[in-house]
Formats: C-alpha cells, structure tokens, sequence
C-alpha cells in the first residue's frame, strides 16, 4: 500500500474515500462562520473577487487595478465581521495574489493575562513582513498594547492589551484596510470550509504587459516619446495602482515597505523618463509577486493537507439497527461506525466487531499495514484496507489524534525559531540603513563631487527596489514550516521551530528501558514462593495489587494471572511508588508489590533473596516481589524482548556522533543485559526519577546537548530537565502529544535518528537562504554604486531572491 501522506491528500480521491472534508480535524468549522472575510486591500498583486450576495468586498482590488464591486455595508463597527455566509474572499497581502487557501487554523478565545487581555485576531491580509511592519509602526504608539506576536504563516496576531482596548485596535487595523477577525463567541473558530472562489481576471495584467512590451519596443524603434510615455503609463495604471495606494499608506504611517519602495523607484523612473524601465519594472514585480505568493500558500498549507484526509460523512447505526450517513461533527461518543474495504477512517475508535489491516501512514508515516481486530484502536484519517469492520467512537471530530497533531504542528508554526528572531531583529535596522545610503547616493556626489544629478538619483532609485528585505524574512518561517511538515508526514510531531533547529546539537540521549527499547510488553516467566503462602493466595494478591497499575511488569503479572482465571480482590487506599513499585491495602493488610530496591527499603531482603535475584536478572530478567507487613512472600520473574528497530535506531545515532545512554529502573544487571544486546555502552540501573533527573543535568552541565526518551512518571522530571524531550508511541495519547517538545507516533526509535537528520537539513536550508538573500542584495548593491545596476535588474534581485528562498526552503517537504 503505499503511502497516503501530505501529497495524497491533494489528490482528488484517495483509496475510494471522499478526502476532501474538513469536519473531523481539531479546528472544526462552525456552520455559520464567516470569519474568513480577508478582504480590505493587500499590499501585493492579487485581484479582488466579485462580490457575491450576502458578502462583504471591503477595500479596492489588488496592484491590477480592479475596482472593488459597491457594497452597502459600513465600517463604523469596531467589531470583527460574522456574517455567514463565510467566504473566503481575501486578498492577498505582500507576497501576491489571494488564493482559495486551505482552512485556518481555529483561533482561541480572549484571554486574561494578569491585568490585561490576550486576544488573537486573524488579518488575511497578513502573510509577510510587509504588513507585520505597517501594524508594529501603528501600534508602536498605542500605549494600551503591551505587546504583540505575529504568526505570518497562518496570518494570526496575538495582542496583549488593556481590557477596554479592543475596540482602538480593531479600528487601528482597519485604518490600514486590513480586515481584523476574531473568534466566533460561540466555539472560538473562524474557519469554513474552503470555498470555491471564482477565476480572478487576468485580462489587467495581460494589458500591462503588452501595454509595457509595447512600450519597450516604442523606445527601439525610435516612435514618439508620447507613444512610450502613453503605453508606459496604461501599463502602471493596469497593474499598479494598488501598489501607489498602498504605498502612501505606508509612508503616511512611517514604514518603509516594498510598496513605499516601489512607487518611489517607479515615479522617480517616470519623473526621470525612463517610461519603459517604469512600466516594465511594474509589471515584472507583478508578476514575480504571483509565482511568490503560490510558493509561500503552499508552504502554508502543508500540514493543512492532512486535515483533508477524513471523510465528510461516516455511516453510523441507529437506535432500529439501520445504517445512515451523518456529517461527522454530529456523530456523538460512544456511536457505532462502519467501514467498507478502501475507505478512510473517519473517527477514533475501538473496533467492536470485524477485522482488517489498517495503513495508519497518515499518523505514523509508517506504510506497513497494522492488523486491526475485536478490541484495538483505530485512528481517524487513517485508510482501511481489504476487510470490514464497525468500530465504537471514542473521540469527537475536533478531539482526534489527527485533530491534535493538526492543531500542536499549526502552534508550532506560529513560534519563532532563534534564527528567525535573529532575523527579524536584523530586517528592522537593514531597510532604514539602505534607505538611508539611497539617499546619500542621490545627493552627495551631485552635490560634493559634481556629479549628474540624473545618473545618481536613477542608481539610488535602484537601490531602493533592492532595499526590501522580504527575502531575508521570508526565508526562515518558510524553511521552518516545512521543515515541521515534512517532520509530520513522518509520524513525527515536532512543538516548534527552536526544537527543530536544536535537534541538530543533540550529543546525548538518555533513554528509558521498558516500551523504549524493548517492547514494553514483557511476560511472566517464574514464579517461586518465599514463605508458607498458598501459591493462588499469592497470584491473587500480586494480581490485584498489578491490575491497579499501567506499568508494563504489573501488566504481565496480571495478564498471567487473568489467563489462568484468578480473580483479583478489593485493593484499599492504593499507592504507586514512583521507581520502586506500588502498595496498597487488601483486608485491611498491608501488601507492596516492587522491585529490589522496594524491598531493601522494607528492610525486608536477605542473602538467600540476593543470591536468587542475582542468578535471574543476571538472565536478563525482571523481578518484582510481593511483600507483606512482615516478609517477602513470592518473587515474579518477567522477562521484555528487544525491538529489532532499537538496534538499527542506536547503531545510526552513534553514525551520527550522539552517545546513548540507558536510565532505567529496572536492576543493574537486566540493564546491562539488554543494553548489551542493542549496543549501548553506559547503561544505568535501580534509577529512580530523581537518579534520571541527576544524570540528564550532569550531562546538561557538561555542556552537552541532551534528549531524553521516556513515557512514564518515572522520566517526567528527565523529560522536562532535557533540551529536548521526546515522547513514544504518542498515537492515541492525549498527554503526549500536549507535553512532550517531540512526539513520536509509534514506537520505532529510527525516527530519532530521521529528526536529527531533518534538523541538520533544516539548519542548513536556513544558512543557505540567509546567505542568498543577503548574498544576492549585496551583488546588485555593488553593481548599482558602480553604475552597472538598472531597475530591472533590482526587481530580480528583490523578488527573485524571495522566490530563491522559498522554493528552497520548500525542498524540505521532500525530505
């Protein structure tokens, strides 16, 4: 079967399943939201849709120069729009032209932060640093703002404000013909399903470039200037009249931005004569800005694709016995769904009658079919194969696995990496700097060194088109969000960019033993009583003392004990005991259920007992023992085989230069057995969470850059102590994939190894597009100062630079 990924879930049809739904993710859409206006005006080349009934077309068109259809509905609201029908109309902000984008992620409701309010408001309009700047400059002198976060790749802005500050910044955002939305009252989403938008006309832009070609070949051919001054002039007004717009806007605000820039070269080019140059440098940064919009949507919508991989409707049974398809967000907890040979899972469940095998790629990026029957889990998004089987909800649309990996990939995108605030940090100072040596070039040599005035002011009219640093900024969300995408599409969830550009660094990994290494899934293998006890007396107590507990030694005990029917009894005042076993009250008796260290802690261990302990763990066996107010009464020997990937995963992470390290609680020798077999040199037994914690810290202190692998009580402080925590098997765990900085979603540490290997190849992507874009400005930089440069040539070095690094950073979806 092969893999149903990110790519397939563009597909039409996949499987015979319907994959275009979008109910059933994390972020369902609530029938009546129209949050997704995203009109007002962009600051790039996207055309402005009509108008369709019962929507708004608020703000002109894009840099074609279509006048927006009338509408009568006002601004003078300060609230965000929630009219239905949703649309999603919205133009396009610096980087191009508006798309018919995959849904938006769901936005949180308004939050209190101490004394002030957190809210996040959507801007469609907002998808590159062009507009982040404009709305930094407009806030930047409202002193009830306290501080703000933006989140280009899904266009979200998170503001910190006084409570009765909501109204000004609502307006404030508009005052910039942006569109603001918040979350819908009722749910706090604002998406919709992604609507059909109609064909943008291309006939303006076709216009402008013949108007600009035809105007070219006027100054060839040696027409009448009025001819190339009349052509040039048709070609700005078809393409360009957005881009004046938007440019007054910006410097009437105090920014400098492409726009800002873009009408000065270009109206410094017509002032100058240079009607050709004009009209062409236009209609190429039109254009240019199209191709980079297309690149940055789909960068954006990467991980938005596995939201298409659960189907619409699922066929549910009735209170008569009867099947009928229902949408999935009315399919409520505990209904029974049935699933046909080929079709998508709709919901997480538990099967109830029924077997197949079921590829779970979507989840796992495994593409080996898992056999499904009576009793297991199966996972919304994932494709059934040739069997039949009806299985029991166990997850709402909006709580399923794939919802949750959805919703913690689309939170990651909106943290910034430290290469991104460095970034960040830089582009804010760079733009004034050039502005400000454009302006030098203009009027120094004219004026100190008797230079042409014509000649000067043309080379700093060229290095203002250059000074646009969206390239730079651009570079490093892009190569980040893939980087997150194609991590996903591996069955690896990633919490944010910092771990993925940190991942890189990692020298240690700390690993856990049980469920780690070995399967987790241990047996019991002996059983010997230590005192005049009846042995079923014994199994019964261990077995009811093991039921109350998930550990994986606890789980074998009572498994043995179910499967030769002995009842477990009535445990009293429960206790587990972190790193040493579990106690609780049986009869009103006391009885612990632990490991060695347990016992000599009781004071209830003898030299015969270590001479026993010693022959079987010595065998690479685990001992527990149950143990009553006064001795020990029965050892249990369980034995954990080795997964064949831990092998493979530890010999490429040592390929790779880190150092694994086994912390287990298991004893000292059972530790070195199984260490032995997967080739881990330091292995470290009867480790208790703070001996774990003790051990990650140590190698913290070194200077070491340190992962642990764990998923139980005993690893949570290691976990958190970490650079980097990783969590297993997070497929179905809810606690996993909320807490964990990488979760893997099943239980194969080769994906380890694939992490490390993707952030190195993320780190690198971002050396490169920062060194492209800064590189690429330079050049055209030194060859403008010696007279070599033109505006053509800007317009490539601007726009083309930001295509370079995005269709770079786009390479690590194939990754």
């Amino acid at each position: 079967m092969p893999h149903a990924n990110l790519a397939e879930a563009d597909r039409p049809e996949q499987a015979k399943a319907c994959t275009h739904g979008h109910e059933g993710h994390a972020h369902k859409h609530a029938d009546n939201d129209a949050d997704l206006h995203g009109h007002g005006e962009s600051c790039g080349h996207g055309h402005q849709p009509r108008v369709q009934e019962g929507a708004h077309g608020h703000g002109e068109s894009c840099s074609h120069g279509h006048e927006a259809h009338d509408h009568d509905h006002g601004h003078t609201h300060s609230r965000a729009h929630s009219h239905a029908p949703a649309h999603g109309h919205a133009e396009a902000g610096c980087c191009g032209t508006a798309h018919a984008a995959a849904a938006p992620i769901k936005l949180p409701q308004s939050e209190a932060v101490g004394s002030d309010v957190r809210t996040a408001i959507r801007i469609m309009q907002m998808d590159c640093p062009t507009e982040e700047a404009l709305i930094r400059k407009k806030f930047s002198r409202m002193p009830y703002v306290r501080s703000m976060d933006f989140n280009l790749m899904q266009r979200v802005l998170t503001v910190v404000h006084a409570p009765d500050a909501l109204d000004p910044i609502l307006a404030a955002i508009r005052s910039l013909d942006f569109t603001p939305e918040l979350a819908d009252a009722g749910n706090g989403a604002t998406s919709a399903s992604t609507p059909s938008v109609p064909p943008k006309p291309w006939w303006p832009l076709a216009l402008a470039g013949i108007a600009a070609v035809g105007s070219e070949a006027a100054g060839w051919l040696g027409a009448p200037i009025w001819l190339a001054a009349g052509l040039a002039i048709l070609a700005i007004a078809a393409c360009g009249l957005t881009t004046y717009r938007k440019g007054w806007l910006a410097i009437r605000n105090g920014n400098l931005n492409i726009n800002a820039l873009m009408s000065i070269a270009v109206t410094g080019a017509l002032v100058l004569q240079q009607w050709p140059e004009a009209a062409m440098v236009m209609v190429l940064f039109t254009i240019a800005e199209l191709i980079e919009a297309k690149s940055l949507d789909r960068a954006r919508n990467a991980i938005q694709g596995l939201m298409q991989l659960t189907p619409e409707q699922a066929s549910v049974q009735q209170a008569d016995g009867s099947w009928q398809l229902m949408d999935l967000k009315a399919i409520t907890l505990g209904a029974v769904v049935r699933v046909k040979p080929g079709e998508r899972i709709a919901l997480d469940g538990e099967i109830v009658s029924g077997r197949s095998s079921v590829d779970q790629a979507p989840i796992t990026g495994e593409s080996l079919p898992v056999d499904k029957t009576v009793g297991d889990a199966v996972f919304a998004g994932t494709i059934n194969q040739a069997g039949s089987f009806d299985y029991r909800v166990t997850a709402a649309a909006s709580n399923t696995t794939l919802a949750r990996i959805i919703h913690a990939v689309e939170e990651a995108q909106g943290t910034k990496a430290p290469t991104q605030r460095f970034v960040d940090q830089f582009a804010r100072v760079y733009t004034p700097i050039v502005f400000a040596a454009a302006l030098a070039v203009a009027v120094l040599p004219p004026l100190l060194f008797g230079g042409q005035w014509h000649e000067w002011v043309y080379k700093a009219l060229v290095m203002l088109v250059i000074a646009c640093p969206c390239a730079l900024v651009i570079s490093t969300p892009v190569t980040i969000v893939s980087g997150l995408a194609a991590a996903a599409r591996k069955g690896i969830l990633i919490k944010g960019g910092a771990y993925l550009e940190q991942g890189r660094k990692l020298s240690w990994l700390a690993l856990d033993k049980t469920g780690t290494i070995t399967h987790g899934k241990p047996v019991q293998t002996e059983l010997e009583t230590l005192a005049d006890v009846d042995v079923v007396r014994c199994r019964t107590l261990a077995a009811s003392l093991a039921g109350r507990s998930d550990h994986p030694v606890s789980m074998a005990i009572a498994a043995a004990a179910k499967s030769e029917s002995i009842a477990g009894v009535t445990v009293d005042v429960f206790e587990a005991l972190p790193g040493r076993g579990v106690r609780g009250e049986i009869d009103g008796l006391p009885y612990w259920l632990g490991n060695h260290r347990m016992v000599e802690e009781l004071g209830r261990c003898s030299a015969s007992l270590e001479a026993r302990l010693d022959v079987l763990e010595g065998q690479g066996k685990t001992v527990v023992m149950l143990v009553d107010a006064e001795r020990v009464l029965a050892l249990f020997a369980v034995a954990d085989t080795v997964k064949d990937t831990s092998r493979a995963a530890i010999a490429d992470l040592q390929r790779l230069g880190v150092r694994a390290a086994m912390l287990t609680g298991d004893n000292p020798h059972t530790a070195a057995a199984i260490a032995q077999q997967v080739g881990i040199v330091e292995a470290r037994g009867n480790q208790l969470p703070e001996d774990k914690l003790n051990a990650v810290d140590g190698w913290s202190n070194d200077g070491a850059t340190v992962g642990m692998v764990g998923d139980g009580i005993n690893d949570a402080p290691a976990l958190a102590r970490a650079d980097i925590g990783f969590a297993m098997g997070a497929m179905g765990t809810d606690t996993a994939i909320e807490t964990a900085d990488v979760a893997l979603m099943d239980d194969d540490l080769r994906k380890i190894p694939q992490f490390i290997r993707l952030s190195k190849a993320t780190h690198s992507v971002l050396v490169q597009n920062i060194t492209l874009a800064l590189g690429i400005k330079s050049v055209f930089l030194v060859l403008t100062v010696i007279g070599l440069g033109t505006m053509w040539m800007a317009v490539f070095a601007d726009v083309g630079a930001s295509l370079l690094v995005v269709a770079n950073g786009l390479r690590l979806l194939r990754k």
